[in-house]
């Protein structure tokens, strides 16, 4: 772990979870019976790039409508954070829709930016620092998903903090998860704190089909790339040519399912612990919940968050949900 100041941010800690983590966390998916890969691990170099060339697909609707719905609607939002906030977001990638909160914002004292992402989190936040010269930037190279103790603002200690999680990666996470996640957030931010969130809401399953099954096949590069990532990192015998890309709707669980699937009987190794596949057999990857508006303002409040505001764009695809701690 390092720490300390690094050119126009205000800091710049280091807790990238260890390769022995990651390790770990491969070798428990793998050996399990239902085997499945966390999807956090996606987010390397290579991954973070993929993942920005989906968010620009024509058949990947969920960033251009968020960009949308914030563009349309953040000098609302700005007055629902009010003056002085301090934003915390969690899984800031490109931090392109940051940019547009700081704009509107009312004296924005500060901007955390956490990711796991350290060469593209790094290059994020510079940029924004020097956009920003009068907030406090800060890039926190960490998994979101676990505690973390981020100071108050140098120079405005009292500032609200309010977190920040666009994109509907909320919908990566189980029902119990999102719950856990949301009531970590509620503690970080504090009473009177608020988040601003966006969710994907239920819809055609024909626009889901199309968003996760991209012609143009980057889906499924992204996909793949937790395998060239455990053949790299963790000495990985797989043979890309040997799986497929495969995502669909469960109407059952009210999500998508992404998978890579055996395409034969075949045996694979990772850092020296082989494991055997069918033909058929999946690695699950990745699931996307999708969430009713009211759905998901019932599961906020199970967390302690309330006052639900929401905006959408006008074919009610996704929702940006804003909420005050309790």
């Amino acid at each position: 772990m390092t720490g300390g100041e690094r050119g126009p941010l205000a800091a710049f800690r280091d807790y990238e979870p260890e390769v022995g983590r990651f390790e770990q966390d491969v070798l428990a998916g793998l050996a399990g019976a239902a085997k499945s890969l966390p999807c956090k691990y996606f987010y390397d170099r290579r991954g973070s790039q993929l993942f920005e060339r989906i968010c620009t697909l024509d058949a990947y609707y969920p960033t251009r409508t968020e960009m949308g719905i914030l563009r349309a609607h953040v000098p609302a939002i700005a007055r629902r954070i009010g003056p002085d906030a301090h934003i915390i977001e969690y899984g800031s990638g490109s931090a392109a829709k940051a940019r547009i909160l700081l704009a509107a914002l009312e004296r924005p004292a500060a901007y955390v930016a956490i990711d796991m992402a350290r060469d593209h989190l790094l290059a994020a936040t510079t940029a924004l620092a020097r956009e920003f010269p009068e907030v406090e930037i800060a890039a926190y190279c960490a998994d979101y998903s676990a505690p973390l103790e981020i100071p108050a603002p140098r120079r405005r200690r009292l500032a609200r903090r309010v977190g920040f999680f666009p994109g509907s990666t909320i919908g990566n996470l189980t029902p119990e998860e999102a719950k856990a996640f949301l009531v970590g957030v509620r503690r970080q931010v504090g009473v009177g704190g608020g988040l601003l969130i966006g969710v994907d809401l239920k819809k055609d399953t024909r626009l889901l089909d199309l968003a996760y099954n991209d012609p143009d096949g980057v889906t499924a590069a992204f996909n793949f790339n937790i395998l060239v990532r455990i053949n790299r990192e963790l000495a990985g015998t797989f043979d890309l040519a040997r799986f497929a890309h495969y995502a669909f709707y469960s109407a059952e669980h009210g999500r998508v399912e992404m998978h890579l699937v055996s395409l034969t009987d075949q045996d694979v190794r990772v850092a020296g612990t082989r494991f055997a596949f069918r033909a058929g057999e999946t690695i699950h990857t990745e699931n996307s919940y999708k969430y009713g508006i009211d759905e998901f303002q019932a599961l906020a409040g199970t967390a302690d968050f309330v006052e639900g505001t929401v905006w959408t764009d006008e074919h009610r695809l996704f929702g940006l949900h804003h909420f005050v701690a309790a």
